[in-house]
């Protein structure tokens, strides 16, 4: 077939900066221009542990001299490593490995139903979600994440989910119905502007799913993972949710994505419930196995949330100093927003041509989602890059 010059061979999905990547280096990348560029974006929460970790590409090229992919026709003893170290280090007792996050969060919806079905309440099947939300891109995902801009073209919408407002407790009681089977939350929102939920939120929102009888299903594919200083952000409220969705981080780059259960919920799940070709193939285990090793390290976690309240400390002053640019901070550990008064995308794009790479969330805000090896050196010299961008936009024309 002759190529349409017309028409790109890539479909136009992605609004792309004209900028590429030759290499990465710990909290580095370096552009085909020639430039080199603090990474605070990670690959929108991804590259957790910088670019080319010494761990994590020993254990992948050991993996890959040996076997890259079997099926889950047969044992996989890394996966059942990988899901044994989790629920040692987790509230869960099951775990299914999928390739993605939003494949994760979609076999939490079938396990949610089929335990209302396998209970005999087959009439509860809607969850409640809350705005701002960002649960991915399959056609219930986007019903779940409930905006407008994700979701025009693809009606009808798939039924089975009641939006409420965020953190509201009497919107959340008054849209609990006979069909409620769930809630469904992040307790960061990434893409929805790094607006972090209480400690105290969460622990009234597992009373009232424990009131009615309602399962507690969260989206920690962005904010878990050590993102926030803890393994997973619903442990700083010390609860016990009933199914939790990860991906991103746990695979420091390469595609991995879970949902882990309690053994309540999960034994509704036989041979034949659900699958996956690629998921949980012996090249993503030993790279998650080696992921975790970092993870679970001592001091590791202590580390994000020192590091995480240092930068929050110096955007707080750069907060006094440029009142006309920026508004807030938001976010818990290593997850952060900067909410301007600019508007987002002249932020980002002047950060990054002073060398600092971030990326937009809603309602105006700058995310900063820095690798969780940063030293107080790099803040520092994202701190003078973001404290020069303000000084630009200051005297920018209006």
């Amino acid at each position: 077939m002759t190529i349409d010059p017309k028409f790109p061979v890539l479909l136009p999905t992605y609004k792309r900066t004209a900028l590429s990547f030759i290499k990465g280096d710990g909290a580095y990348l370096f552009g085909n221009d020639g430039k080199k560029y603090l990474d605070f974006v990670s690959g929108i929460a991804v590259t957790a542990f910088g670019h080319n970790h010494p761990h994590l590409l020993q254990a992948l090229f050991k993996q890959a001299e040996l076997l890259w992919h079997c099926s889950n026709l047969f044992e996989i003893p890394d996966q059942t490593r990988l899901a044994t170290r989790l629920v040692e280090n987790s509230f869960a007792e099951s775990v299914f490995f999928s390739n993605s996050g939003v494949e994760a969060i979609e076999c939490g919806f079938k396990i949610l139903r089929k335990y209302y079905d396998e209970i005999g309440q087959p009439q509860r099947y809607r969850l409640i979600t809350f705005e701002g939300a960002f649960h991915g891109r399959t056609l219930a995902a986007l019903a779940a994440t409930g905006q407008e801009k994700y979701s025009k073209g693809y009606d009808p919408v798939v039924d089975g989910f009641d939006q409420i407002a965020f953190g509201n407790l009497n919107e959340l009681r008054a849209a609990i119905r006979p069909e409620t089977a769930g809630i469904l939350f992040e307790p960061v929102q990434g893409e929805g502007g790094m607006r972090s939920l209480s400690a105290d939120y969460l622990r009234e929102v597992r009373k009232i799913a424990d009131e009615f009888g309602l399962l507690l299903f969260l989206d920690e594919i962005q904010c878990g993972m050590g993102r926030t200083g803890k393994l997973f952000a619903h442990e700083w409220a010390g609860i016990k949710p009933d199914i939790v969705a990860v991906a991103k981080g746990l695979g420091g780059g390469f595609p991995i994505g879970a949902c882990l259960t309690t053994a309540k919920v999960g034994a509704v799940m036989q041979a034949g419930s659900h699958g996956t070709t690629f998921g949980g193939n012996p090249l993503a285990m030993a790279v998650g196995n080696a992921a975790l090793d970092i993870l679970l390290g001592p001091g590791f976690l202590s580390q994000v949330v020192k590091m995480g309240d240092y930068i929050h400390q110096q955007l707080e002053k750069l907060l006094a100093r440029f009142p006309k640019i920026l508004a807030s901070v938001r976010g818990k550990g290593l997850m952060i927003g900067l909410k301007c008064h600019v508007a987002n995308t002249d932020f980002v794009d002047q950060l990054r041509a002073n060398g600092l790479l971030t990326v937009i969330a809603g309602d105006n805000v700058v995310r900063f989602l820095p690798p969780l090896i940063i030293t107080e050196q790099h803040v520092d010299e994202a701190i003078k890059i973001i404290a020069l961008t303000c000084q630009q936009l200051a005297l920018k024309p209006k």
